[in-house]
């Protein structure tokens, strides 16, 4: 699937995925070109010439046409660009059915929340070369750098000594104390961590904790190799 529409304008949408089937020496199938365009919510317009459908619709009928010919490998070159909520809805779920019934789907996205909800294998271009592939989870446990949050009640003004080797972080406000560690560190250690806090008179009324994000590693990778 391309980024642009490079199609006849005045063909209609039926007709275009008909023939794009064709030009991979398939034999017709109405049927599943039918399945194809209600699967995308186009089968209302399979009449209608190309040139009067919206920009979404446009890029729902190139998937349709990437997906005519039932290919068992799937290239999107950013398929969701310029779709509405609506549409990248559809869009993914359609691309998840694909990748159940094993498709193999080379997805390049600028959505990097679209790669960590799809992917199962990730790969970081910087400056056209491939710096990084990796199993998602694999990366995300190896760099998705996880925090511990505390909300402090009352404020501190420092850290007590005794809690001076635990690597925390205290906000300028004395009311936030963080502790950052690695995804496959040892979580274990966040108990002990807990009870010498506690035993430092320290007290919280709240905590969070959080792991870095797909995009989050992206940007922290691209600009190690900047």
């Amino acid at each position: 699937m391309p980024q642009e529409l490079t199609t006849d304008a005045f063909e209609s949408v039926r007709g275009t995925v008909a023939f794009s089937r064709g030009l991979f020496g398939k034999r017709p199938d109405p049927a599943y070109i039918e399945k194809i365009l209600r699967d995308l919510s186009l089968w209302d317009k399979r009449d209608n010439p190309i040139i009067t459908l919206s920009g979404g619709m446009k890029r729902r009928l190139l998937i349709a046409k990437a997906l005519s010919h039932e290919p068992q490998i799937l290239f999107l070159d950013e398929p969701t660009a310029g779709v509405d909520v609506s549409l990248r809805r559809d869009m993914w779920q359609l691309v998840r059915e694909l990748r159940e019934a094993g498709v193999t789907i080379i997805l390049t996205t600028h959505y990097i929340e679209e790669a960590e909800e799809m992917a199962d294998r990730v790969a970081v271009i910087n400056k056209g070369e491939i710096i990084l592939v990796e199993e998602k989870a694999e990366l995300m446990r190896k760099l998705g750098r996880k925090k511990l949050t505390l909300q402090l009640d009352p404020p501190l003004d420092n850290l007590p000594d005794t809690l001076a080797d635990r690597s925390l972080e205290l906000s300028t406000d004395g009311r936030q104390l963080t502790y950052t560690y690695e995804a496959d560190g040892e979580e274990s250690g966040i108990v002990p961590l807990l009870e010498a806090i506690n035993r430092s008179g320290i007290r919280f009324h709240d905590l969070q904790t959080s792991q870095r994000s797909l995009e989050d590693i992206f940007v922290s990778l691209v600009k190690e190799n900047a």
